[in-house]
């Protein structure tokens, strides 16, 4: 698979499986910091540059109906391919760890 955001830089990772679950900006803020036992703190800045390029590319989307004044974002279909893919590239690059050839 061929694209210009591959290989996932460590943020759009964390932003991605962040949001298997539906979350806002600060929320999502949160969950990463203490998904990467507090290496990993996102500035709003870079996170919300992040969501969008993440939207252009229709990875993650708004959640539909939500009328209050925090966007809710959701990872999409595509973004699942996108982490399945990931996962199994950087499983094949660990397993090369495991080799003594």
């Amino acid at each position: 698979m061929k694209h210009k955001l591959l290989p996932l830089s460590e943020t759009m990772h964390y932003i991605l499986l962040a949001l298997r679950e539906p979350l806002h900006g600060y929320a999502m803020m949160q969950k990463i910091e203490k998904m990467s036992n507090g290496h990993v703190v996102l500035a709003a800045g870079t996170l919300y540059g992040a969501i969008d390029n993440l939207c252009k590319h229709g990875w993650i989307a708004p959640v539909p109906g939500e009328t209050g004044r925090r966007k809710i974002y959701k990872i999409t279909a595509r973004g699942e391919e996108i982490l399945q893919f990931e996962k199994h590239r950087l499983s094949h690059i660990l397993s090369l760890y495991e080799r003594e050839d």
